[in-house]
């Protein structure tokens, strides 16, 4: 699924997007630009990724599959091959003003290693990644913690930062107010 924030109202949604192929930005953008055509407005759209430096930046965008797939445990025996088990966190805001416009990114990224899987399993890949500087992995940081250094965190105060200094007038015409309820 993909998130879509469209215009000022900070709506959520989710729409149909293909899942491409290619370079982590490059996927970002053009995810805005399909997202952007489809709702005729602004929309800021919101990639993760988590990249093996052993494997050149694989799985990167693909790693829901490969989780999806393999695991946690097969994620870890991919890199059973290779001394590199460093790797980085990777988010990527792209943010497309209309339909025409050339999409902005912004990236966070955090490194850290692959390591065998600790704390719960209840959100994607955070039980293999432990953040450098750190001894425990994301699903063992209390979440104030991780936010503070997560991936995510580093590419929206990125986002935040361009929206406080960009001079955007965004009109939005609601024919039915009980949206905005």
């Amino acid at each position: 699924g993909l998130l879509i924030f469209c215009g000022i109202i900070n709506k959520i949604v989710k729409l149909p997007v293909p899942e491409l192929q290619g370079e982590p930005e490059e996927i970002s953008k053009e995810k805005a630009r399909l997202a952007a055509t489809q709702v005729n407005g602004p929309v800021l759209v919101e990639d993760t990724c988590l990249c093996f430096n052993a494997l050149k930046g694989l799985p990167g965008p693909y790693i829901k599959w490969f989780l999806q797939k393999i695991g946690h445990e097969g994620l870890n025996n991919i890199l059973k091959a290779y001394e590199d088990k460093s790797a980085y966190a990777m988010c990527i805001f792209s943010l497309a003003l209309g339909p025409t416009s050339e999409p902005i990114t912004f990236v966070g990224k955090t490194e850290g290693k692959i390591v065998p899987p600790r704390g719960p399993a209840d959100f994607g890949w955070d039980p293999i990644f432990e953040p450098d500087g750190y001894e425990q992995t994301y699903a063992e940081m209390p979440k104030e913690e991780k936010n503070k250094i997560s991936h995510r965190s580093k590419a929206l105060a990125m986002v935040k930062a361009h929206f406080a200094t960009a001079d955007y007038v965004f009109q939005i015409y609601v024919s039915d107010f009980s949206l905005l309820s």
